[in-house]
């Protein structure tokens, strides 16, 4: 067997040891990641003088369970069904976004039909587009439906995502073949049975990291809720608002709060996280 001259210019690949500049960077980048976080926390574990004290020590204080108390047993905050609502609307929307996005991807990158590329093109610059733009003529269909005020007119709008349905199309396109998908329809697979059986579990790893990203995105959103939810029925960022709605603000009680709205995500990354990072490993080896 020879070896042909275009592969014998070909070299394997080597990574060697980073250098230490990379760690350097790397080390920068981490601290002002987790900096607004360990702020919050010196300031949430203070009273209420700690924020404007010049001599502020660098360690936490020993107030957060008492500032975390006085969050939760706040009236106009309603933290436990705000929680509860944040949970629904992120886990609906999170699956919604996954299921649709990957659907939609899996049309976009395995099928054949007229204009495909043209509405692809479509579904990409409506991420262009800026949300506040459609906040009026969306109020005004929640007003319509009668949804103003309930959850329904924070998932319903954000059912499927314009950038989830681009993410999976560039990660089906790569990682599942074209003749994977021809088997399964020569076995006798309809095309939902192919998406199904063949489409969704070759995109775990990219679904994965879209659920993680659109539950993180939803969990935090605060523009959108604020405008159509009341103080009856809010989300945890919309409850946390009414900590500054009086003429005297302690930042200690409201960047408890701050922190305790994102003990959840930080729990979501520890569980998940592991399973997260070996699935893009796989999807990255796949690919």
């Amino acid at each position: 067997m020879t070896i042909s001259p275009l592969r014998r210019r070909i070299r394997p690949i080597t990574i060697g040891r980073p250098s230490p500049i990379v760690y350097v960077f790397l080390a920068i980048v981490m601290v002002a990641s987790v900096f607004p976080l360990y702020w919050s926390l010196l300031i949430g574990s203070g009273d209420s003088s700690t924020i404007n004290d010049p001599n502020m020590s660098w360690w936490p204080g020993g107030n957060f369970f008492a500032n975390a108390a006085s969050v939760i047993g706040n009236q106009s905050v309603n933290f436990w069904k705000s929680l509860g609502n944040s949970v629904i609307v992120s886990s609906v929307v999170s699956a919604s976004v996954v299921f649709f996005s990957t659907l939609a991807g899996y049309s976009f990158a395995k099928l054949r039909f007229r204009a495909k590329k043209g509405l692809l093109v479509f579904v990409i610059a409506t991420t262009a587009v800026p949300t506040q733009l459609g906040v009026v003529p969306l109020f005004i269909a929640m007003s319509t439906f009668g949804w103003t005020g309930t959850l329904g007119a924070v998932i319903v709008p954000a059912l499927v995502s314009a950038f989830g349905v681009f993410w999976m199309t560039q990660y089906i396109g790569q990682a599942l073949p074209d003749e994977l998908v021809e088997a399964g329809r020569i076995d006798g697979a309809s095309m939902f049975q192919t998406f199904w059986y063949i489409g969704l579990p070759s995109a775990r790893p990219a679904a994965a990291m879209l659920a993680l990203f659109t539950f993180i995105t939803t969990w935090t959103n605060f523009f959108w809720p604020f405008i159509v939810l009341n103080a009856d029925n809010p989300t945890l960022p919309v409850s946390l608002a009414t900590l500054q709605a009086n003429y005297f603000i302690d930042y200690s009680i409201v960047l408890a709060g701050v922190l305790l709205a994102t003990l959840p995500l930080i729990a979501l990354f520890v569980i998940a996280g592991k399973q997260l990072v070996a699935g893009i490993m796989q999807g990255a080896v796949k690919g």
